[in-house]
């Protein structure tokens, strides 16, 4: 491997920066130090959803983007604490503290490294296909649930009262029955902070607009709103001394973190291996779902085993400086790319400039009120929860829908990882059902035409002699007990066929248990006076069916086209 070729392995930012110039190298610049603005309130709340001390969510953001732009796929995806990983990195650390009696950062140090051993496996094995098989409705169901549930949880800090748990049935009843603890003052900062936020959201860039500044400056500094409305509640709690009237973020430890080693504990390790895991694929598969969709207007290409890569490199550099697993941030990278990011260096450049903050503004930041970090988790996220997609969805397909809805209700019932399972259990279920009982048409031709088209669906010229039977689906174990039922029960109470044509342009595979069956319904129409016909298979099919003989058994013929089929049986019926 040369020099270059390896420079794009590890380093590609390298290679793109020199491309860019100086320009792309003041852009990045840019982009680094508003992500880093950005990332230092965000970083603060994600470790109070992920109940880890507020250094934690910092510490995350410093290490795991130099880490990742070592070979991470994206030009400008932000990689650090994010929403979801932080709400499964609490339900996964507080079973596993109760278990075990660790530390609670001790296990989230765990975590991340497991996280970033399991990444790094999977690309090594050329895993990373494997994320598909959770489906769209799958992954919508969990971030909706997991939306609403995060923001139930933030409402305690909202409300200013303590409650533990971490599902609706554990957190509802507790939020209820403490209403006569509520801090007035948390909920006026928390209530404040909403407001402020939603109405930025919606008219900020407009206004700014209007003031006379450029839309793409416009639309930065809006989507930058919660860091001015932190800086507010902090000059609110200082200036008129709130620090002991409500729950504030706390001491923060002044400085850079040292190097820390994950426990090396057995039982700990065992604990963690099932989090880990679906830690690692769903931060993989929100992060690629980001790059691909920043990756499109460059016309570039997401290599999901070079994103592995960087991920895994990421979380390693995470477990090694005290934080927790990470993953890509959705609103930090729209930031990135708004500033204007070229390469990966925006996140190198973000992490330097994330020094200050830990070196220097650590005192100011402990001033900050819980609630409002509360405020910035709960606004953002809230967007994720679509009701009319699920109506869409209803509408589209009844079993995606009841995928996403069972994944959605076992989130807020049973915890991440239960409704992870519960959701993927009826995906599949609902596939294999369909596997079972596939689509299938019996077909005539199109009047004037050499088309073949379902009878119930157009008007089409039949035959008396030939049924053909249009199978949409590959034959596999599955299905193959239907498949002789279905002809037997087609063939039934039609004493003047002579012929049945298996008509296969949507069979792509025939396993050795659809094999068996063809074998069967040809023995069994040949012991009724009709022949079994094949038309329109597939060359990797056909190879197969004739490395295993069926032609030369068969009692018909293997026909190239449907229409060759009926020219041949019917004489150009």
């Amino acid at each position: 491997m040369n020099p270059g070729r390896r420079t794009g392995f590890w380093l590609p930012w390298l290679a793109v920066s020199r491309a860019e110039g100086a320009a792309g190298l003041v852009a990045d610049a840019i982009a680094g130090v508003v992500v880093a603005i950005l990332l230092v309130p965000q970083a603060l709340a994600y470790a109070q959803l992920a109940a880890l001390p507020p250094q934690t969510g910092l510490y995350a953001g410093l290490l795991a983007p130099l880490a990742y732009a070592l070979c991470g796929a994206s030009r400008v995806l932000a990689v650090g604490p994010v929403a979801v990983v932080s709400l499964m990195t609490a339900a996964a650390v507080g079973p596993v503290v109760a278990a075990t009696g660790a530390e609670p950062q001790a296990v989230a140090l765990a975590l991340a490294l497991a996280v970033g051993l399991f990444s790094l496996g999977f690309a090594l094995l050329g895993l990373g296909a494997l994320a598909h098989f959770l489906s769209h409705p799958v992954i919508a169901g969990l971030m909706s649930a997991s939306a609403l549930l995060i923001a139930v949880g933030q409402a305690r800090h909202l409300l200013g009262i303590a409650v533990d748990g971490a599902t609706l049935p554990v957190l509802l009843p507790g939020l209820l029955t403490r209403l006569d603890q509520v801090n007035p003052l948390a909920l006026a900062f928390g209530a404040g902070a909403i407001a402020l936020l939603v109405l930025a959201g919606r008219g900020l860039a407009p206004l700014l607009q209007r003031l006379g500044l450029a839309g793409p400056t416009a639309r930065l500094l809006a989507r930058l709103a919660p860091v001015f409305v932190v800086l507010l509640a902090i000059g609110l709690v200082r200036g008129f001394g709130l620090e002991h009237a409500l729950r504030t973020v706390g001491d923060i430890p002044p400085g850079l973190p040292g190097l820390t080693l994950p426990p090396a504990d057995p039982a700990l390790w065992r604990a963690i291996a099932w989090p880990a895991l679906l830690i690692a694929v769903i931060g993989f598969v929100e992060s690629m779902a980001m790059a691909q969709t920043f990756a499109a207007p460059r016309r570039e290409r997401i290599d999901p085993a070079q994103e592995l890569r960087g991920l895994g490199l990421a979380n390693l550099a995470a477990a090694f400086s005290g934080a927790y697993p990470v993953s890509g941030g959705l609103s930090r990278t729209v930031i990135a790319a708004a500033a204007g990011a070229r390469s990966p260096l925006a996140g190198v450049l973000s992490a330097v400039a994330l020094v200050p903050a830990l070196l220097w503004a650590t005192p100011l930041l402990g001033a900050l009120p819980q609630a409002v970090l509360a405020a910035t988790i709960v606004v953002p996220i809230l967007k994720l929860v679509d009701p009319p997609g699920l109506l869409r969805l209803w509408r589209y397909s009844r079993a995606d829908a009841a995928a996403l809805a069972a994944t959605g209700a076992g989130v807020l019932l049973l915890g991440v990882e239960l409704g992870l399972l519960a959701g993927l259990a009826v995906s599949i279920g609902a596939f294999l059902l369909q596997a079972s009982r596939p689509h299938y048409a019996i077909v005539g031709r199109v009047p004037g035409t050499e088309h073949y088209r379902n009878v119930l669906r157009h008007p089409v010229a039949g035959s008396q002699r030939v049924l053909t039977v249009r199978v949409d689906e590959s034959l596999r174990f599955c299905n193959a007990a239907w498949l002789e039922d279905t002809v037997a029960q087609l063939v039934a109470g039609r004493p003047e066929l002579t012929d049945v044509v298996l008509m296969c342009p949507g069979v792509n595979a025939i396993d050795a248990s659809a094999f068996e069956s063809l074998e069967r319904i040809d023995a069994r129409l040949r012991a009724g006076g009709l022949r079994l016909h094949l038309s329109e298979v597939k060359g990797p099919v056909m190879d197969r069916l004739a490395a295993a003989g069926l032609p030369q058994r068969l009692s018909g013929q293997v026909f190239l086209s449907q229409h060759q089929a009926m020219q041949a049986l019917e004489g150009g019926c």
